[in-house]
């Protein structure tokens, strides 16, 4: 079930030069899950913009995003005390219940804010969690710390080896044991993380969204069990479902 609300920004930051973090103060009961979403309405752009939930508590909603274009780069002018139209508990998100022990959770880019909350739940369920992080060189990089800070193992990887493993995701994967896959990020980094692993696994998509709840089709998809909304039946699919 999702919620329109009124919410007031606590804290608008860049994290790199490009990727920021605003915190939302307002009502977070209709999130239920980490990996669902909010929908933001802004000013002067006729679709409201579909941010990944990084983090929330019983006040709070921590919110990741890149700047890309406009919608975006007028949210990072944004100012604390200022007020955003809010959607939010959008999605189907992260199973924290999957039947795991050794979860290994993968994040890229911008796919990296939905897993952090998930590493905390699953982590405080007594999971031996393990984060693989990817980017293309270190001053990409973000949210490493605060994964570590949490008390799970935290892997990196980048593309050009400025930091941790030279290469991809799948690279840092290959010489660690795991028995369930938790990821998102580009779909040729999903594609490439379903063909190198065998075991089940929980997968969040990308897709171009108009309302953000179900209602316009536009980001329907085909799965294994019938068309699928990215919005609403995702963006998290389970892997026996899924389609490449």
């Amino acid at each position: 079930m999702y919620k329109k609300g009124i919410y007031s920004i606590a804290s608008n930051e860049p994290l790199t030069e490009s990727v920021w973090r605003m915190v939302l103060v307002g009502d977070t009961q209709y999130l239920t899950a980490p990996g669902q979403f909010v929908n933001i309405a802004i000013e002067g752009c006729y679709l409201r913009r579909p941010i990944s939930v990084c983090d929330y508590d019983e006040k709070s909603i921590t919110l990741i995003y890149k700047v890309v274009g406009r919608g975006t780069e007028i949210m990072s002018r944004m100012q604390a005390g200022e007020k955003l139209d809010v959607l939010t508990g959008l999605g189907n998100g992260f199973s924290t219940t999957a039947a795991t022990e050794c979860p290994v959770l993968v994040g890229g880019g911008v796919g990296v804010p939905p897993l952090y909350n998930l590493a905390k739940k699953l982590h405080a369920a007594g999971k031996r969690v393990q984060v693989v992080l990817g980017f293309n060189r270190a001053d990409e990089i973000f949210y490493a710390e605060e994964f570590a800070a949490l008390g799970v193992d935290v892997h990196i990887a980048t593309v050009d080896g400025s930091v941790g493993i030279k290469g991809f995701v799948t690279d840092a994967m290959k010489e660690m044991e795991f028995d369930y896959v938790y990821t998102c990020g580009p779909l040729p980094m999903l594609k490439a993380i379903y063909a190198a692993t065998e075991c089940d696994g929980e997968y969040s998509f990308e897709e171009r969204m108009g309302c953000g709840f179900g209602a316009c089709m536009g980001c329907s998809c085909q799965t294994k069990k019938g068309s699928k909304r990215i919005c609403k039946e995702g963006p998290v699919l389970k892997r026996d479902e899924i389609i490449f």
